[in-house]
């Protein structure tokens, strides 16, 4: 049976990954090389890919791990709270593509879209959440949901790009991404201990992982409050050192 709310549940974990990741900024960087029209066809086929790959590959993962489901969820837990904590942590410049040599354009953008999405978080979250439900009809709705949601994330960042730029604060979509795989962990948490049949246990491991969790942010968030402050004085520091 299709599970609506599963459905609806991919698709904004999905979205919201994908929302002021790197691969938006390189589809506005395509758009001065190739047509509209190249770039939604390479880019539409190289997230059906990208996904199949990733919601199969969570599948086998849950097939193999059937008898101890507890497994799969404790990895889901933790996969999504490595999500939430990444978030949070300022993301390097990426290196400006190389011009492609392919002369088929839907091609070129296939190759590059699928390169820079390799790996990433939103297929980390559909082998996340593949690994969960296990291979079955399920296996098509995470599929199609995380397609759509990366498809219509990329091409609403592909339209607005131009004109939100410098506008949207940068750390707005960081801190959505972050709240929702939190969330996203904690459930998963949850049905570990439902699972193993040991709700008794529930509230102070969730207590400790919840101290855990917050210290690990509140390290990260000062790590680069004090970056900005090194970053901020530097400017100075060469101004006296002129004069």
């Amino acid at each position: 049976m299709i599970s609506l709310s599963l459905c609806l549940t991919v698709f904004l974990a999905v979205f919201v990954a994908e929302m002021g990741d790197k691969t938006q900024l390189l589809l506005i960087a395509l758009t001065s090389k190739y047509k509209v029209r190249d770039i939604l066809i390479g880019t539409t086929a190289s997230i059906l890919v990208l996904n199949a790959l990733a919601v199969l590959a969570g599948g086998l993962l849950n097939e193999f791990l059937s008898t101890h489901i507890w497994i799969v969820k404790l990895i889901a837990c933790l996969a999504f709270f490595f999500f939430s904590v990444t978030s949070l942590m300022k993301e390097s410049e990426e290196e400006e593509s190389s011009g492609s040599k392919i002369k088929f354009a839907p091609l070129a953008v296939f190759c590059i879209f699928f390169i820079a999405e390799f790996g990433d978080k939103t297929q980390l979250t559909a082998i996340t959440f593949g690994a969960t439900t296990g291979l079955n009809v399920n296996t098509i709705v995470i599929w199609l949901a995380s397609s759509v949601a990366l498809l219509v994330a990329d091409i609403i960042g592909l339209c607005v790009g131009y004109f939100l730029h410098g506008k949207t604060p940068d750390k707005f979509f960081n801190i959505l991404a972050f709240v929702v795989f939190a969330v996203f962990g904690f459930v998963n948490l949850y049905a570990v201990f439902v699972s193993l049949e040991a709700k008794r246990l529930m509230v102070p491991i969730f207590i400790a992982v919840s101290v855990v969790f917050m210290a690990i942010c509140g390290i990260i968030l000062k790590g680069r409050s004090q970056c900005f402050v090194s970053q901020q004085t530097e400017p100075k520091n060469l101004g006296q050192d002129a004069t």
